[in-house]
């Protein structure tokens, strides 16, 4: 039983010939190396590119957003924001009151837009954003009975905005009272202080008022639209929600960053393990060709077999020999293959060799090594090979001593 690993390596790579089965084992080994390696670079790039859009989104997105459940607002309070700072992965506290309005220049041009009110000093904590203005400043103080607005880039280039423009916002409750009520509608007036410029993946841009004139904008009173959270790390989000939702109550929703944009990170997760699943028919391919040789071993060492079963070995011992060598050629090709596969991996981290086309946001391939995923490829290969070696082990625990010796 000792010698089942020395017996196991001389017949899968005994240098006294070149045969069949040592080239079906070598194309086998090199299949495994193949997938093995594959399946690391295309798994890591495709997590590179999770993280790129991660990053993105996350440039805008908090980490956990508090809405009312059923309802447009909430009333803030001091209790509950004591609550939700006593939770020591908490770092920043934004509320804000959100919503559509009708933005109108000079009465001629009209545009709907959404608006969101927020804290000017605690919003700059949440979201890295007076570095992407394009241009003046992020200002949306009063100044001269005027509040400011910050619009987005690209609608300061559709409707021909400069810095110093009077533009007025009507919200839809102010229309609704004015065909109800038959009044004029109110409106209010902003100063535009300035543009800024996010590179967005999903949804449409905003602009930026003070959280008291979005309030009168929307007569909301004294509440809020919700309030977005920014934690020390963001890999918590899952464990605060559920304190959150412990704390607070089923009157509130509550979503973490992957909840806000689900859709398009679920896609991706799909693509993901949808290429892993095609990739790993290349080391299926091989597992095939070990099959093919450790079946032909088996007919080939009949006469060794049935030597080995005489001297004592028992089945099981022969069903060892032959699942080491299902083991030693994954163990080959996984070992190769992830060294293969990791190195291309950290080459393209480290120097960006494959470029992209000046069309993308990114120069190059992205490319993240997830150590989770490293372990599950090299794991399903090898247990792919150690499964090829069942039915060739089997089949030599079926030899009759007797016969394989008077037959050879």
């Amino acid at each position: 039983m000792k010698n089942s690993g020395f017996i196991a390596r001389r017949y899968l790579f005994s240098r006294k010939h070149i045969s069949l089965i040592s080239t079906l084992t070598f194309i086998s080994i090199i299949g495994i190396t193949i997938g093995t390696a594959l399946l690391i670079v295309v798994l890591s790039v495709f997590n590179g590119f999770f993280d790129v859009i991660k990053s993105f989104l996350l440039s805008y997105d908090p980490d956990i957003r508090i809405e009312a459940s059923g309802m447009n607002t909430f009333a803030q309070n001091e209790q509950m924001m004591q609550q939700i700072e006593s939770l020591p992965e908490v770092r920043i506290i934004s509320p804000y009151v959100e919503g559509k309005a009708l933005l109108a220049l000079n009465g001629v041009q009209n545009e709907v837009v959404e608006v969101k009110g927020v804290q000017r000093d605690v919003f700059f904590q949440l979201v890295d954003i007076e570095e992407s203005v394009t241009t003046g400043v992020f200002d949306i103080s009063v100044r001269e009975q005027t509040p400011g607005i910050i619009v987005h880039e690209d609608l300061k280039n559709k409707l021909r905005l400069n810095v110093g423009d009077d533009i007025a916002l009507l919200s839809a409750a102010g229309m609704k009272n004015a065909l109800t009520q038959i009044t004029v509608p109110q409106t209010y007036r902003f100063d535009v202080r300035g543009a800024y410029f996010l590179q967005q993946i999903a949804g449409g841009s905003k602009v930026f008022i003070d959280i008291e004139a979005a309030k009168r904008l929307f007569r909301t009173r004294n509440e809020i639209t919700g309030m977005d959270i920014k934690l020390y790390d963001n890999d918590d989000a899952e464990e605060v929600k559920e304190e959150l939702k412990a704390t607070l109550g089923p009157d509130f929703e509550i979503s973490t960053w992957y909840d806000l944009q689900k859709p398009l990170y679920d896609v991706m997760y799909l693509e993901k393990w949808g290429s892993f699943v095609v990739l790993i028919l290349i080391v299926i391919v091989a597992v095939l060709n070990i099959i093919g040789s450790l079946t032909m071993i088996v007919i080939q060492k009949q006469r060794d077999i049935g030597i080995l079963m005489s001297m004592g070995y028992s089945k099981k011992g022969i069903k060892t020999i032959f699942r080491k060598q299902g083991l030693y050629i994954g163990l080959i090709g996984c070992g190769i293959g992830g060294a293969l596969g990791l190195f291309l991996s950290w080459a393209q981290m480290k120097f960006g060799m494959v470029k992209l086309s000046s069309a993308f946001i990114i120069d190059a391939y992205p490319v993240q090594i997830s150590p989770i995923d490293v372990s599950i490829i090299l794991a399903a290969s090898l247990l792919l090979c150690v499964l090829a070696s069942w039915y060739p082990a089997h089949r030599a625990a079926q030899v009759q001593p007797a016969d394989a010796v008077r037959y050879e």
